[in-house]
């Protein structure tokens, strides 16, 4: 599954334990189970933004996908009502 994260100063699904900025998240509806899994992914890979810098700077200023994909984001399968394509964020 794959999860675009976009930084916010407004209401966030999610912040990084080690700056604290926060996230919003966009996926398709899954089970809980995957869920938990992609939030353990999400954060691991807020941590490794890290590596370059302490403060909220570290994050990429654009959305980025979870996992990192070198090609163009692609929902799991079909899009909910109401959600977002990544190319109009």
């Amino acid at each position: 599954m794959q999860v675009l994260c976009k930084s916010t100063n407004g209401n966030a699904e999610t912040h990084c334990c080690v700056c604290g900025q926060g996230f919003v998240m966009f996926w398709d509806r899954q089970s809980r189970a995957e869920r938990i899994t992609a939030l353990h992914e999400i954060q691991e890979t807020l941590r490794h933004h890290h590596s370059n810098g302490p403060g909220p700077d570290a994050h990429p200023k654009e959305s980025f996908p979870v996992p990192e994909w070198g090609g163009r984001a692609i929902l799991s399968g079909p899009s909910a009502p109401g959600s977002v394509p990544t190319w109009d964020l």
